[in-house]
């Protein structure tokens, strides 16, 4: 992008929202909250069962690992809300106009897109070792489904989380123009003196103020005149 700092154009610009929804970064951000959501919802509303009727203790359903419900349903709520989060800044990351923060942007969001891609991949790891395990019974057949969509989502989770890792990397690689940004052209001391005029030959004229080219008198009795004698 002609003119663009870290994938952005200039400062101040305006915000096409038609553009903007149809940018594949936000394509993934909303995709990855979708994914969240259907991670945490299937575990918190159909991954505890009751093995026995007479028994009304809840128990996770992914081999009986408290744990394995613990972690997708963390990992889940981190996305959703770190999800969240990224989409409003990518909103209004036209409209900051220092180049620093723009970059501290850029790589937050590389540094928690790379990490959340471990955390799914974990989650995605833990959650179908467990299920592997997990002996099926009347009460676990009934949220088994759920708990197979847990681990898909987990798995394609991993997958949306890299393509942002990936798309912040290459925002950062794009780098800044510089001449985006007036205030950052000076120099930082406030105490530095501005840039003069351009300096010429280095050296100062002495000669003085010389006179007009006209430099010859006027005859006070021209020629062929004669003053009348009174």
């Amino acid at each position: 992008m002609e003119g663009a700092s870290f994938g952005a154009g200039r400062a101040g610009g305006a915000i096409d929202p038609l553009d903007f929804l149809k940018q594949l970064q936000t394509i993934l951000r909303v995709t990855a909250w979708i994914f969240s959501i259907v991670v945490f919802g299937s575990i918190v509303n159909e991954c505890y069962v009751n093995v026995d009727s007479q028994n009304p203790e809840l128990l996770c359903i992914f081999n009986k690992n408290e744990s394995a419900c613990s972690y997708g349903i963390a990992v889940g709520i981190i996305a959703f809300f770190g999800s969240i989060f990224f989409f409003v800044v990518d909103l209004y990351f036209q409209q900051i106009s220092s180049v620093k923060d723009r970059k501290r942007a850029v790589l937050l969001d590389l540094g928690f897109s790379g990490f959340l891609s471990f955390l799914w991949f974990v989650a995605f790891c833990f959650l179908a070792n467990q299920w592997q395990r997990t002996t099926m019974s009347q009460g676990f057949s009934q949220g088994a489904d759920a708990a197979r969509a847990a681990i898909t989502f987990s798995f394609f989770s991993v997958i949306i989380w890299v393509a942002l890792a990936v798309k912040a990397l290459q925002r950062y690689r794009l780098g800044t123009d510089m001449s985006l940004f007036a205030t950052d052209q000076f120099a930082a001391d406030p105490s530095a003196p501005y840039p003069g005029y351009p300096a010429g030959s280095g050296i100062e004229s002495t000669e003085t103020y010389q006179s007009p080219p006209f430099t010859e008198t006027l005859d006070t009795n021209p020629k062929g005149y004669q003053v009348p004698a009174y």
